[in-house]
């Protein structure tokens, strides 16, 4: 008789136990991110390795901590903070002043706050109108896609499209000027402070509304019935319901609306040039000027960018952990 068992010796030869067959596989689950590993590792791991490396060595290669003690100017951040402390004990204005660098990174962080702080709170009224404002869907679709593009409108064409329409020349200028106003003679100046910082909103915003958008959606209509059904008020309801859920996430955004301020020097350095003092525009000035050229300052000026960023995404992803706690 014939043993057609699966268990005799033969069998076994040819087949693999399940463990074994498993530890055979080649990894091909891995080749989908392969692409992005090797890109990451190239464009962004490696290069931040290099200026890491690069702002703590001098022009001969040396271990050196001289470029990160540029970055803070001891002795100019010492009499600048004596200046202050003396002008605030004796109620008296003083022109206190920060060497070329701390000042740059102050302006560049003042900049990245107030712009952050208005699109975020903008943003969050666009995006609390279209979600739960009652406005037909169309127009909810609309300004996301819209959105979705002027997040990533940046660089020399937003810094083009500023100065063609609220330029000392530009369209708007003009309009109003015919009509008796004129924008600079009030004050106005796109190449200052507040100039730059309303540039950026335009990008600020819509980022803004991409993110936040999800979050107003996360809110339960049960939560509402459930509050109404309690007795609470409208503004008791918001005040003890929906700004404590959205409050994490609303805080992790303007902190990533500050990190994509911070880093933006395409748009300033079209915009204003070296008309204002901001670390980017320092930053490039180190690596490829012709004057202030120091490559290693450079890649100090930027390894300090990249700490502060670096610092704002890290508590960003932490609010955002907290605000999907009850989002989910």
């Amino acid at each position: 008789m014939t043993d057609i068992s699966l268990s005799g010796p033969a069998a076994a030869g040819k087949t693999l136990p399940p463990a074994q067959a498993r530890t055979m596989r080649l990894p091909t689950q891995w080749l989908g991110v392969a692409p992005f590993i090797i890109f990451a590792l190239m464009f962004l791991i490696l290069p931040t390795l290099y200026l890491v490396i690069g702002a703590f060595r001098n022009e001969a290669g040396e271990f050196t901590f001289t470029n990160i003690v540029a970055l803070f100017d001891p002795p100019s951040l010492s009499a600048f903070l004596t200046c202050q402390f003396n002008s605030w004990i004796s109620w008296t204005p003083a022109d206190c002043k920060l060497s070329t660098i701390p000042a740059a990174y102050w302006t560049s962080i003042q900049i990245s706050f107030a712009s952050a702080l208005i699109g975020a709170f903008a943003g969050l009224a666009l995006s609390i109108a279209i979600v739960r404002g009652g406005l037909p869907n169309w127009i909810r679709s609309a300004t996301l896609t819209f959105s979705g593009v002027a997040s990533n409108f940046a660089g020399v064409p937003l810094a083009f499209a500023f100065l063609a329409t609220v330029g000392r020349v530009g369209l708007l200028t003009v309009l109003l000027r015919t009509v008796g106003f004129d924008l600079y003679q009030h004050g106005f100046n796109l190449l200052t402070f507040w100039g730059l910082t309303f540039t950026y909103v335009y990008f600020q915003i819509p980022l803004m509304v991409v993110i936040i958008t999800p979050a107003i959606d996360g809110i339960k209509k049960e939560w509402g019935e459930a509050a109404a059904t309690l007795g609470a008020t409208q503004w008791q309801y918001w005040r003890m319901v929906v700004i404590p859920v959205i409050w994490p996430s609303f805080l992790g955004t303007v902190i990533l609306l500050f990190a994509n301020a911070f880093g933006a020097i395409a748009t300033a350095y079209a915009l204003t040039g070296p008309a204002l003092n901001i670390i980017p525009i320092q930053l490039f000035n180190q690596i490829r000027g012709d004057v202030l050229h120091n490559a290693n300052l450079g890649y100090a000026i930027a390894f300090g960018m990249i700490f502060i960023t670096g610092l704002a995404n890290v508590f960003y992803i932490w609010f955002r952990t907290r605000s999907e706690r009850w989002l989910k």
